[in-house]
Order: structure tokens, then sequence, then C-alpha cells
């Protein structure tokens, strides 16, 4: 059983995801297949935030995943909070655009930008297009209280230009994590900017899904993930291994 769809003459154009609409997009990368097949993306990502991010919150997301997240973010942090995600790759930052305004979604602010550690320059995507690139210092955001990263192996790189704006807010920073060499090095990053940090490997399905669906489409596949908390917060993950 698939997530219920909306058809449009004939096709399939929308998705009812979890928390809201979504548009039908090409099923060539996991983010996409889930929201088709369980109308929902690593939901095990959610739960864990959801105990952190509270109405009145401001968000930043570097990866769009369609917006999936950023509908449940949306909802959470309410008509005071703002969520922004900032989506680099044209296509995708189209479908993001689509799904913000198919929900209606005002407290959410797209950015087509490549976030990093320096602002201006153009750098080379997969398949030939070039993202302007900005730091998240750059956005001057008037609140911060949770970055959460979900294009793995660009943390290190996001923190260089994120250092007044980390400083300032101490946000909670939530990341997909690179490969094993560049996760010492992210790790390191996050300690020397005084943060302590937890493991969390969310299974990327859910028994409980939003389309019941019982077929487990990524079986075994988890996410290599990492929460990270200002020292001074003291927040504790009890049920998480401290790295």
């Amino acid at each position: 059983m698939d997530t219920p769809t909306v058809s449009i003459d004939g096709a399939q154009r929308l998705w009812k995801t979890r928390y809201g609409i979504a548009a039908s997009v090409a099923l060539d990368n996991l983010a996409a297949r889930s929201l088709q097949h369980y109308g929902e993306w690593v939901e095990q990502e959610l739960d864990l935030l959801s105990g952190l991010v509270q109405d009145g919150q401001s968000v930043l997301e570097f990866g769009g995943d369609y917006g999936a997240h950023a509908l449940w973010l949306s909802r959470v942090v309410g008509g005071n909070g703002q969520v922004h995600v900032a989506e680099p790759r044209r296509l995708q930052f189209q479908q993001l655009c689509a799904n913000v305004a198919l929900n209606g979604l005002v407290n959410v602010h797209t950015h087509s930008v490549w976030l990093g550690r320096e602002t201006g320059t153009g750098r080379q995507l997969d398949g030939g297009e070039r993202a302007r690139c900005a730091s998240i210092d750059s956005l001057g955001l008037d609140a911060l209280h949770l970055i959460k990263v979900n294009l793995p192996g660009t943390l290190v790189s996001l923190l260089q230009g994120a250092d007044e704006t980390v400083r300032r807010f101490r946000p909670t920073i939530y990341v997909r994590l690179g490969g094993i060499d560049q996760t010492a090095a992210e790790v390191k990053a996050l300690k020397d900017a005084g943060y302590r940090c937890w493991s969390h490997l969310p299974y990327l399905y859910s028994a409980d899904n939003h389309a019941g669906n019982s077929d487990n489409l990524f079986p075994g596949m988890v996410h290599q993930n990492l929460i990270a908390a200002p020292i001074e917060a003291r927040l504790e993950f009890d049920r998480l291994r401290e790295i």
C-alpha cells in the first residue's frame, strides 16, 4: 500500500504525506521513494527533535528533501517561528518551493544557496550546475535554535561560515554525518565549538508509517546521524551514546 495520491488530468501529481501535500517527483532517490510509499521520510529523526523544537523558535535546514521535514517544522514553530531551508540544487529547490506553496507555509523561507565557509562564490554540483555559496553568518538571522544538516559531509565547512551565529545563539545541531574519514573531523569541529555530541541511528523505514505500508523497501538501512548541544545547555540524551 502506497501513500494516498491526488490525481490531476488522470495522472498522479500529488502525494498526501503525514504533514501535508507534496508534489510527486522522480523516484530516483531514497527520500522521494519514502514519500511515495510511506507518506513520510525518516520519521525517527523528527521523533528525536520533537522534544527540542518549540513554538516561536527559528530553525535552519541545509538540504531540502522536498520539504518533507520543513512541513513538520513549520507546524511546530508556528506563526511566531521561522523555518529557513537552504537547498543549492536547482530542481530540488524548485520542488521544495512548490511544496511550501502548496501547503501555504508562510513561516518557511527558502534559500537557493550552498551553505559553507565562503560567500558569493560558485560551487560545482553533480551534473555540472553551479550553485551560489553563502555562509550562515551572511543570512543575518535574528534567532536560531536548531541547525539541521541533511547533506552528509558538509558540516565542517558549514560551521566555518557560522562562527558568529553559533557563538551568539548556541543552537542545537543535528547532522547526517559524512563517511568514516569525515566523521572524526566533524565531531572535533563541534567539540571545538563547545558542544557535546551523541550518536543517533534512525531507521529509514518505520512500521508505523503514515501510509500503513508493511513492505520495507529499506531493510536495515539507517542514517549515521549526530545530535550536538552546547555544553552550557546541560541537555542529556540518556538513550543515545555520547561520543
